[in-house]
């Protein structure tokens, strides 16, 4: 027993030094668990990750609950954190994700395997996989209409600036042509239901169009995903060359803010609430039907506070809520409110919370031109198609 809480003492000094309080993978604070083999110290869920591993799992120890002997404390305060992230970091490529403890597990996982494993990183100038300037391949993809998931042929070429989907592997012409710079892609495996589930967002006829993938394969999920984040950085220094890398990481591949159910009520206020899923990504709140929806049924522009947008708790005097959920919401904006009601107050001061804070940044040049230029687009895309097939339902007096 002396000797275990001695051992223990020296871990808890070891742990104090500078980058050993987060984990080493993903960055969760006070990791509870070193890898003797590494010297690292990581949180319990990258703990499991390691053991799987067969070159560096046999050495992943407990700091409370597990025997230490004195050369593996020895070891563990020769190295640490910051030394090893020296060595298996060392060449990360500015593209390539670097998953936190709120990212999913099979990014997490191939973001340990990467570096501990195949040492993916730790030799300068080493060709990666995601650089090659192109990726075909298969992967499962859910039917708009049927809901299904069947295997589509997809090719992501650098040269061309697009991805492609194909309904047969050597069909000729591609289904769908998604350039690569209106791309968003987001790990979706709770929504999906598959823990290696994917989701691509774009732009199609100015609306925003969902897919849902996903491959048996983590690696294979993963090296797609960084692929599409390497041509995107591409693009962008080309359409930007006097950015840094700093500036320009934040317009590749995103996570939503907040996703989840809420109630809403048309624009008059008068209609019954209905269960929607919502999707806030950055000043967007779109909501659909299913979760799994290609279209949005409607969407919310967020501005700044200063343009007349706020999000408060609670529904307007008189408002008839005749749903089961009764934490209300009202976002105001210039054109109108949208009224909405949570199924827990907690849900609700986390969606405000979120709203206020989108609300709180200022707009940038671009985010004011596209709201201020998103409605006149869709007009003439209207217009247009209108034109286009001689519609006979539109008024003799044009548009209203």
């Amino acid at each position: 027993m002396p000797g275990n809480e001695r051992v223990s003492r020296l871990l808890k000094i070891i742990i104090q030094k500078p980058g050993n309080d987060a984990c080493a993978d993903c960055g969760a604070p006070d990791p509870s668990w070193g890898s003797c083999s590494l010297g690292v110290f990581i949180c319990v869920q990258c703990s499991g990750i390691h053991r799987n591993i067969p070159d560096i799992g046999m050495k992943v120890k407990s700091l409370s609950l597990s025997r230490w002997e004195d050369q593996e404390v020895k070891f563990m305060a020769e190295n640490g954190n910051e030394l090893m992230k020296q060595k298996y970091e060392a060449f990360v490529p500015v593209y390539y994700y670097k998953p936190t403890h709120k990212d999913c597990q099979v990014l997490r996982e191939q973001w340990i395997r990467a570096k501990y494993e195949r040492k993916e990183f730790t030799g300068v100038g080493k060709k990666q996989t995601y650089e090659e300037g192109t990726r075909d391949g298969m992967l499962m993809k859910r039917g708009r209409d049927n809901g299904q998931f069947l295997n589509r042929r997809f090719v992501l070429s650098e040269r061309e600036g697009t991805l492609k989907y194909f309904t047969k592997y050597d069909a000729k012409e591609p289904k769908a042509v998604i350039k690569v710079d209106s791309i968003n892609a987001a790990f979706q495996p709770e929504k999906i239901g598959n823990p290696n589930g994917l989701q691509i967002t774009y732009l199609k006829d100015y609306n925003t169009r969902n897919i849902f993938l996903y491959h048996d394969n983590g690696k294979e999920i993963v090296d797609w995903f960084n692929s599409i984040r390497a041509i995107q950085l591409h693009y962008l220094k080309v359409a930007f060359p006097g950015a840094n890398d700093a500036e320009l990481m934040p317009k590749l591949t995103r996570n939503f803010l907040k996703e989840g159910y809420m109630e809403k009520t048309g624009p008059r206020h008068t209609e019954g609430f209905k269960k929607r899923w919502f999707t806030l990504d950055h000043r967007r709140l779109m909501y659909y039907k299913d979760p799994l929806d290609a279209f949005a049924k409607g969407e919310a522009f967020l501005g700044h506070q200063d343009h007349g947008y706020r999000a408060s708790p609670g529904l307007p005097a008189g408002t008839h809520c005749n749903g089961a959920w009764q934490h209300g919401i009202t976002i105001v904006t210039p054109e109108r409110s949208f009224l909405f009601t949570c199924e827990t107050e907690a849900e609700q001061q986390d969606w405000l919370k979120h709203f206020n804070d989108v609300i709180s940044i200022q707009m940038s040049p671009q985010e004011y031109s596209s709201k201020r230029l998103q409605p006149l687009i869709k007009g003439l895309y209207l217009l247009t198609s209108m034109c286009v097939y001689k519609r006979t339902d539109v008024p003799s007096g044009g548009l209203q």
